[in-house]
């Protein structure tokens, strides 16, 4: 059951409400805003990463060979996920000059 919560539903989790939150950023503050909060988000997933498997191995003693690539698969399997997402609503937010400028 551990290895359910904490190799797929958290970092499902984690990564959803990053997602949330860089939606509001591309579509409130703009595409220029939601590269800089991008590269604090790589920074604050690597460190929950990081923490997550700290917590699953050391912790709670979960298999490191079970639990590991199940975190790691889960995890890089929604970071595709947000990114195409993010990728769509940045494509939605160029202005119409500009868009009438691209070749």
């Amino acid at each position: 059951m551990m290895y359910f919560v904490l190799g797929v539903l958290a970092p499902i989790i984690l990564n959803l409400l990053h997602l949330v939150v860089g939606v509001y950023v591309v579509t409130a503050r703009g595409n220029v805003m939601s590269l800089g909060f991008t590269g604090m988000g790589f920074l604050t997933k690597t460190i929950a990463l990081l923490w997550l498997t700290w917590l699953g191995v050391s912790i709670v003693e979960l298999d490191y060979r079970i639990y590991v690539p199940l975190l790691t698969f889960f995890w890089f399997f929604t970071h595709l996920v947000e990114a195409f997402v993010i990728q769509h609503y940045m494509g939605k937010n160029v202005p119409k000059n500009l868009e009438e400028m691209q070749i």
